[in-house]
């Protein structure tokens, strides 16, 4: 348990070192304010910003490493989580609704009729109805 403890200590001091090698180029002066980046300054910020990950990863491993432990000696009780109950099935209409439906709908299907009807009597001429590409010309 103590070496847990102990590599959590040293990823978090990792963190903390990669952290202050992201900075340091500017809180020390060596970077100038109005340039761009100086090799130097990348070079340190982004082996910062690798420290600072592997530091946050290991970490991270450390602390459930503890929690797995203490839940193995039982002084970390693991509650179960809350299970959200199923939606209940939306129930089948009724054979009755159909008709609603149909009686509903008739007049949409109607005025569908009609004007498909009326675009066909437009593309006819003299008598003959236009097909495909020719109803252009």
């Amino acid at each position: 348990m103590i070496r847990k403890f102990a590599g959590t200590v040293a990823a978090a001091l990792a963190v903390l070192a990669g952290l202050w090698m992201m900075i340091a180029p500017f809180a020390l002066g060596s970077q100038p304010d109005n340039a761009d980046w100086t090799g130097t300054t990348q070079s340190e910020f982004f082996t910062g910003l690798g420290v600072a990950v592997v530091g946050l990863v290991g970490a991270v491993s450390f602390a459930l490493a503890i929690r797995e432990e203490l839940v193995t000696r039982g002084l970390v009780v693991v509650r179960p989580r809350r299970v959200e109950p199923e939606p209940e099935p939306v129930p089948v209409a009724p054979q009755g609704s159909s008709a609603e439906l149909a009686a509903l709908l008739a007049p949409l299907v109607e005025a569908l009729r009609e004007d498909l009807n009326r675009t066909a009597g437009d593309r006819r001429q003299n008598g003959k109805p236009l097909v495909g590409v020719e109803e252009n010309r």
